[in-house]
C-alpha cells in the first residue's frame, strides 16, 4: 500500500508540474516521469522475485542444498547471473522510450536540431528518484530485524521469539535487496546523463568538437576495456577485504576459546571489544586500495592517452578514451552489482527458508550447505555489490570535474 501510494503521488506530481512549467511539451515529459516511477516499481518486484524464498529462484537454491555445499554455490551463482537480465531490459526500455518521448516534444536548438531527448531521460531519472525516500527507508528494516534476532539469541529468549525474528530477518533481506537494486538502477540512469555532460563540457572547453565515440579505434576500445577491468578489480579487493577481516576475527575468537575454555560452556565473558576493534581497523585499512583505484584509474588513463594522442597527432584522444572508459565501466558495474546483490540475498534467504523447518531445519546437512552459501553471499550483498553503484557514480563525477585535464 505504501509503495502504491508513493508511486501515485509521484505520478500526479509529475503531471501537475509538467503541465504548469513545460508548455506544449508537458505531456511528453509527464510520460517520461511516469516511466521513471514505473521503473522503480518494476525493480522492486523483480528483486523481490529473485530474493524472497516464496518464489522459485530461492527455492532452487534450497533444493540444491540437499546434495551438498558445491551445488548450493552453483545454484546461487546461477540465480545471481540470471537476475541481471530483467533489470537491464527494463533500463534499456526506459532510457530509449524516454529519449524518444523527449524528441517528440518538439524542442530544438537554433539550427533546428531536436534536443529534447536527453531532457526526457533526465525527467525519467527524476521520476525514479521521486520514490527514493520511501525505497531507501526500507533499508533500515533489515538491520533492525537482524539485530533483534541477535539480541533474542544472546538474551536466551524462547525458540518462538527467535522464529519470529528469523522471519522478520528474511523480509529484511528482501527490503535491503530492493534498496540496492533501486540504487544500481538510479545510478545507471544518472550516469548516462553524466556521460553526456562530460561530452558537452569537452565541447565547451575545446575548439575541436566531437559527438560520437568510435570504439573501433584501438585506443578507445582499450580505454573501455580498462574501465571494465576496474570494476572487476574493485570487486575483488572489496571481497578480499571481507575475507581478510574475517580471518583476523576467527583467529582472535579461537585464541579466546583456547585461553578460556569455559567460554564454550557459557562461563565468563568474551572480549567483544577486541573483535569490534579488529573489524573496524580492517574495514578502514582494506578500503585504501579500492578507494585509490576508483580515483586514480580514470585520471591515469586519461593522461596516458592524452599524450599518446599528442604524439600521434590524434586530437581529443584522451577525452574519447575516457568516454569509452565511462561507458564500459558503467555497463559492467551495473551487471556486476545486480549479480552480487541479488545472488547474495538469494543465498541468505535460502538458508532462512531451511531454518523454518524445510529439509530437516537447523543442523541438517542441507542447512550446513545453505550456511556455506550464506557465508559466500554476505560479502557479495553487503560489501562488494553496494559499493559498485558508488564506484560508477564516482568515476563519472571525477572525469566530469577533471575534464580539462584530458584535453590536449
Amino acid at each position: 500500500v505504501s509503495t502504491q501510494s508513493t508511486w501515485a503521488a509521484g505520478v500526479v506530481g509529475f503531471f501537475l508540474i509538467s503541465w504548469l512549467f513545460l508548455g506544449n511539451a508537458w505531456f511528453s515529459y509527464a510520460l517520461c516521469g511516469l516511466i521513471g516511477t514505473v521503473v522503480c516499481l518494476l525493480f522492486i518486484e523483480i528483486t523481490q522475485y529473485y530474493t524472497d524464498y516464496k518464489h522459485a529462484p530461492v527455492r532452487r537454491i534450497v533444493s540444491s542444498s540437499r546434495t551438498g555445499h558445491a551445488t548450493n554455490i552453483i545454484a546461487g551463482l546461477s540465480v545471481g547471473l540470471e537476475s541481471t537480465g530483467a533489470p537491464v531490459l527494463i533500463m534499456v526500455t526506459a532510457l530509449i522510450t524516454s529519449y524518444y518521448l523527449g524528441e517528440t516534444s518538439g524542442i530544438s536548438n537554433s539550427k533546428g536540431e531536436k534536443i529534447g531527448g536527453l531532457f526526457g531521460t533526465a525527467i525519467a531519472t527524476m521520476g525514479m528518484f521521486s520514490t527514493g525516500v520511501f525505497v531507501l527507508s526500507m533499508s533500515g528494516f533489515g538491520p533492525i530485524a537482524d539485530n533483534a534476532g541477535g539480541i533474542a539469541e544472546m538474551s536466551h529468549q524462547p525458540a518462538t521469539v527467535r522464529t519470529i525474528t528469523d522471519r522478520l530477518d528474511a523480509v529484511g533481506n528482501v527490503t535491503k535487496a530492493n534498496t540496492k537494486g533501486y540504487s544500481v538502477g538510479s545510478a545507471a540512469m544518472a550516469c548516462f546523463l553524466l556521460f553526456s555532460a562530460f561530452i558537452d563540457e569537452v565541447n565547451i572547453i575545446s575548439p575541436k568538437k566531437f559527438h560520437v565515440v568510435d570504439i573501433t579505434t584501438p585506443e578507445v576500445f582499450l580505454g573501455g576495456l580498462l574501465g571494465s577491468m576496474c570494476v572487476f578489480v574493485f570487486t575483488s579487493w572489496a571481497l578480499s577485504a571481507v575475507g581478510n577481516a574475517a580471518q583476523d576475527v576467527i583467529q582472535e575468537v579461537r585464541r579466546q576459546f583456547a585461553d578460556n575454555p569455559g567460554l564454550l560452556e557459557g562461563e565468563g565473558q568474551p572480549d567483544y571489544k577486541l573483535c569490534v576493534e579488529i573489524v573496524a581497523r580492517a574495514g578502514l585499512r582494506e578500503m585504501i586500495r579500492p578507494g585509490l583505484l576508483s580515483v586514480l584509474a580514470p585520471i591515469i588513463t586519461g593522461f596516458i592517452f592524452k599524450y599518446a594522442g599528442v604524439i600521434q597527432g590524434k586530437e581529443l584522444l584522451g577525452a574519447k578514451v575516457i568516454c569509452a572508459f565511462l561507458m564500459f565501466s558503467t555497463s559492467t558495474g551495473i551487471l556486476m552489482a545486480l549479480f552480487l546483490n541479488n545472488g547474495g540475498g538469494a543465498w541468505d534467504n535460502a538458508k532462512k527458508y531451511i531454518e523454518t523447518g524445510a529439509l530437516g531445519g537447523k543442523g541438517s546437512e542441507a542447512h550446513k550447505a545453505a550456511v556455506t552459501g550464506d557465508t559466500v553471499g554476505d560479502p557479495c550483498k553487503d560489501t562488494a555489490g553496494p559499493s559498485i553503484h558508488i564506484l560508477i557514480k564516482l568515476l563519472s563525477t571525477i572525469t566530469l570535474v577533471l575534464a580539462p585535464l584530458f584535453i590536449d
